[in-house]
């Protein structure tokens, strides 16, 4: 068995044994009225039937298994939902969460009390469309919790209807002959107007007035909302609402322009997709949330039983559309569906708004407005469908029959070079990514030569000079800003919490670039420390190098902290760290908000498109490090803390040292560019970026005083057995320099090299 088969099989057995796992925390009467006992599991993904005695009350299935549960924390909400056989919810109980609902004095009962009002809901209905679709009552302060739960529920009662399962087991039916599948058409991209775009539906509009949103809430039967109606003209603009598929070429090229599709292109995976969300009104889609949190709460991509919400780090901001005629928006976004969503852009799907309104105090009513979006005919072509294989006698997982499609449809327009259809989505990930991996392990291998050559490099140091300026630039360029491969501790915190709550390789594998830059930092810990991350590898330590090596050059005045008070700053960082440490073992949502303590997410994946207070505070890190190089990996970095403690494993000792470095000679101390190594002459390892400096210095016969005293008595030496000297002549008078100040050494009279 290939690894990768390996892995796809821990996963599968994973979220095999998820449901008993989940089961054991919960009675049956809990979740089927009457019940006492479960049945044997039944079909993938898995189901308990409930039984009083020996007759059937009823089943239980986890909400994760068929439908999105991903919450505020970016974690899954774990309920166990009790079902009838016609379909009617009996009963819900919550058996794993990790969001951050507790943090602002919110108990878990009211978040359960409101959810707990979809039990007695006739699913049936809702699956063969006859009723509409239940809402929870949202609850100020956990918006997001709630509607996830709200949602999950829904959705996965309506996948389990409609899959058969509630009846007798073995009643599936044959599928018919597979039909033509449906792609984007990739020669079809020209530049179109807003109005051409409007007009056949490539750009959709939701709009909506004062007057619609109060009349709306008045039908609602919330009598609070109703009483608290939207002042202003009924007329007035309430929101104006548009949304674009822009990853089709011809849309993308048409709103964002030749040069900002091809960056977006770069930025995707095969299949990717992103939508362009503009509006005006006195509605924000937006809100502010998102500042608060990362997660936009107001607008909701659906995809039959899937559904997301987008994050600050899906979200970059956008000034203007390109398309000819398009009306200017004070607010317009630009959003990368994540890839573990696969949306597929040739079924239909929906964007859907959230509407608050604040009914009391800590109470708000709301409602759900649906714009829905079906590509153009004109963007696709159909393509012929492969033949019909043998059915399996497993059914498919919920994670398998979402993606088949679209996964299907990727492979059929060759977006996808994959062997088999029942691949793991990171191996399909991998090998979307081909190019960037390459480049990726390319640059770790030329790293790796230069710390393996660093003696010849050094030796000559105006080259060394450029290699590494030239390979910071590429770093902070290519890997930071264009590919967005910038490491944070947060990775670490939530490495160190999948060993606790359930590792998956799955998770870490489905970002190849991150992956691989923690392969090799673990294994330079071990040969160097910390040095190769911090030093070379890191997006943001390449910008504060780059900045400070502009501002030396237009003589900014360069400060060097006594080293009393550099020894007392230098611990802050670790102070941070296990704080934040601390912190995520209660709870990682909170963790990762004060991890923003980073200004990585500012300055390298959001490249400062982003709110004041962020960009002010990374601005001030950034300025701190123009006179003090380095300011913020120095005194403030909790991931170089983080690294700098498993570092101290190293086993080898690359960098070089003279017996008198420290007694007396003090220049390499002086001349370290973080200050890392200690007047005693020893480097302090948790502090060393590797930046080789001091190796410079510790071959350079004309700067290091060890060096000159050996290259005097070599040139003593030679002058003694010239040929000049020899014949007893005096010869002219040689100079010879150590450090700035020249030394007048005769060239017949000296015996002894003078002291430097």
């Amino acid at each position: 068995m290939t690894i990768f088969g390996w892995f796809g099989g821990l996963g599968q057995a994973c979220a095999a044994g998820r449901l008993n796992d989940y089961l054991a925390k919960a009675e049956p009467a809990e979740l089927v009225p009457g019940a006492n006992r479960f049945g044997p599991m039944q079909g993938d993904p898995a189901i308990a039937p409930a039984y009083k005695d020996d007759q059937l009350a009823g089943f239980v299935y986890l909400n994760s298994d068929f439908a999105n549960a991903i919450g505020y924390s970016g974690k899954p909400i774990q309920l166990l939902i009790g079902i009838d056989p016609k379909g009617v919810i009996t009963g819900l109980k919550l058996v794993d969460h990790k969001e951050p609902i507790v943090l602002v004095g919110i108990p878990v009962a009211r978040i359960l009390e409101a959810v707990n009002k979809l039990i007695g809901t006739d699913m049936g209905r809702v699956a063969s469309g006859t009723a509409p679709a239940p809402q929870v009552d949202i609850v100020s302060g956990a918006t997001v919790t709630v509607l996830v739960m709200g949602d999950s529920i829904v959705r996965s009662a309506t996948k389990l209807i409609r899959g058969g399962r509630l009846g007798a087991p073995g009643n599936a039916t044959a599928s018919a002959a597979p039909q033509a599948a449906k792609v984007i058409d990739p020669g079809k991209s020209e530049i179109r107007d807003w109005a051409s775009l409007v007009g056949d539906g490539s750009v959709r509009r939701l709009t909506l007035t004062i007057a619609d949103v109060n009349k709306a809430f008045e039908k609602s039967g919330s009598a609070g909302a109703a009483a608290h109606p939207e002042e202003g003209d009924p007329d007035d603009s309430f929101i104006d609402l548009y949304v674009a598929d822009v990853a089709v070429s011809t849309i993308g090229r048409s709103l964002l322009g030749d040069e900002g599709f091809n960056r977006l292109v770069g930025r995707l995976k095969p299949g990717q997709q992103a939508l362009v969300v503009a509006g005006s009104g006195r509605y924000s889609f937006k809100g502010a949330a998102y500042v608060r949190g990362g997660i936009f709460d107001r607008i909701e991509l659906i995809q039959d039983t899937n559904s997301i919400r987008f994050r600050d780090r899906d979200h970059t901001r956008l000034g203007g559309l390109a398309a000819a005629g398009a009306p200017e928006f004070p607010e317009i976004a630009l959003f990368v569906v994540p890839p573990e969503f696969a949306l597929d852009p040739t079924e239909p799907w929906v964007l859907q708004l959230l509407v608050q309104r604040v009914v009391a105090t800590r109470e708000k009513a709301w409602l759900t407005f649906d714009l829905g979006y079906t590509l153009p005919d004109a963007y696709q072509k159909r393509e012929p469908a492969p033949p019909l294989r043998p059915q399996a006698a497993a059914v498919p997982s919920a994670g398998h029959a979402a993606s088949e499609a679209p996964v299907a449809a990727r492979i059929a327009a060759g977006n996808i070079l994959a062997p088999s259809e029942d691949d793991p989505l990171w191996m399909k990930i991998w090998r979307g990514d081909v190019v960037k991996i390459a480049t990726t392990v390319f640059a770790l291998g030329a790293l790796t030569l230069i710390f393996f050559f660093q003696n010849t490099l050094v030796r000559r140091p105006r080259l060394y000079a450029w290699i590494r300026r030239g390979y910071l630039l590429f770093i902070l360029v290519w890997l930071g800003w264009y590919a967005n491969a910038q490491l944070s501790v947060v990775n670490v915190l939530t490495f160190a919490n999948s060993l606790l709550t359930g590792f998956s390789w799955e998770y870490f594998l489905s970002a190849p670039l991150i992956f691989l830059l923690w392969a090799s930092i673990a294994a330079g810990l071990l040969f160097w420390g910390r040095g190769p991350f911090c030093g070379w590898l890191c997006p943001f330590g390449a910008l504060q190098e780059l900045l400070n090596n502009i501002a030396q050059a237009v003589k900014i005045p360069q400060y060097r902290l006594p080293w009393g008070l550099h020894e007392r700053l230098w611990p802050i960082k670790y102070i941070i760290f296990l704080g934040l440490f601390g912190m995520s073992l209660y709870s990682t949502a909170f963790a990762e908000q004060l991890a923003e303590v980073e200004p990585f997410k500012t300055a390298i994946v959001l490249k400062f498109a982003r709110e004041w207070p962020y960009v002010i505070y990374a601005l001030t890190t950034l300025s701190a490090g123009l006179f003090v190089e380095r300011f913020f990996c120095r005194y403030m970095c909790p991931l170089g803390a983080a690294l700098a403690i498993p570092g101290r494993i190293r086993m080898f000792e690359w960098l070089r040292r003279w017996p008198e470095c420290g007694s007396p000679c003090q220049r390499c101390a002086k001349e370290c560019p973080v200050q890392a190594i200690h007047p005693e002459g020893h480097i302090n390892v948790n502090e060393c970026i590797y930046c080789m400096h001091c190796q410079e210095l510790y071959f350079d016969d004309h700067r290091c005083p060890h060096m000159i005293q050996v290259r005097l008595k070599r040139e003593k030496r030679d002058a003694l057995s010239s040929p000049s000297m020899r014949g007893g002549g005096k010869g002219p008078s040689t100079i010879i320099t150590a450090g700035s100040k020249p030394i007048d050494l005769p060239t017949a009279d000296a015996v002894t090299p003078p002291a430097t």
